[in-house]
């Protein structure tokens, strides 16, 4: 016996969510009708006014509710410093250690051939015209220590060089392997004041 097709298609549409199988969003479906529906129209509701009223800061490319969000809005921020994180994530992680007060730019991922994530996908045109705004003086890499993030750092290091920026990458005083989203943050605090010059 099968589901019926609105089940089914609940069932397919929660196998979009990362590392949700096909099990997992049936168990999620089959809850969501049985035990509260309630929270189940609230997360309809709530997942429909966000696609209508969230979209990208067109400065940062985190995401916002206004063209420009409330921190590229700010007269607080240093404009010469330019942080480069993966994630919208790695950015609320960062704000936390209040050891930085500069800008940032969200790359909403990272260089990954394999899957199919190339320059383009993170915004790396973007990226170099915000960093050429002859505002900027130095540019952040802090993208995670993983072959990816490393890559993308080296990758993003080589494009600003060939343009006369200054980069710097924050300090191993992350993990190896780790991410910035998981990191305590007195270590990501440390990390970011002993940042170094990518060049010598």
């Amino acid at each position: 016996m099968k589901n019926p097709p609105a089940l089914e298609q609940l069932i397919d549409s929660l196998r979009c969510l990362p590392g949700v199988g096909p099990k997992s969003a049936q168990r999620m479906a089959y809850y969501l009708l049985q035990r509260d529906r309630q929270g189940a129209n609230g997360l309809a509701l709530a997942l429909n006014n966000a696609l209508q009223v969230v979209d990208h800061c067109k400065l940062c490319n985190t995401f916002s509710e206004q063209p420009i969000c409330p921190l590229c809005e700010s007269a607080q921020r240093d404009k010469t410093v330019l942080c480069v994180v993966e994630m919208p994530t790695d950015l609320i992680m960062l704000e936390n250690t209040r050891a930085y007060s500069g800008m940032y730019f969200v790359l909403m991922g990272r260089l990954s051939p394999l899957d199919g994530i190339g320059p383009k996908e993170i915004h790396l045109d973007r990226l170099i015209k915000r960093a050429n705004d002859g505002v900027v003086t130095e540019v952040i890499l802090a993208t995670n220590y993983t072959v990816e993030g490393d890559a993308t750092a080296h990758y993003i290091s080589e494009l600003l060089r060939a343009r006369g920026i200054k980069v710097s990458r924050i300090a191993r005083g992350m993990p190896m392997g780790g991410e910035i989203e998981y990191v305590d943050t007195g270590t990501l605090a440390q990390a970011m004041l002993e940042r170094r010059s990518v060049f010598k």
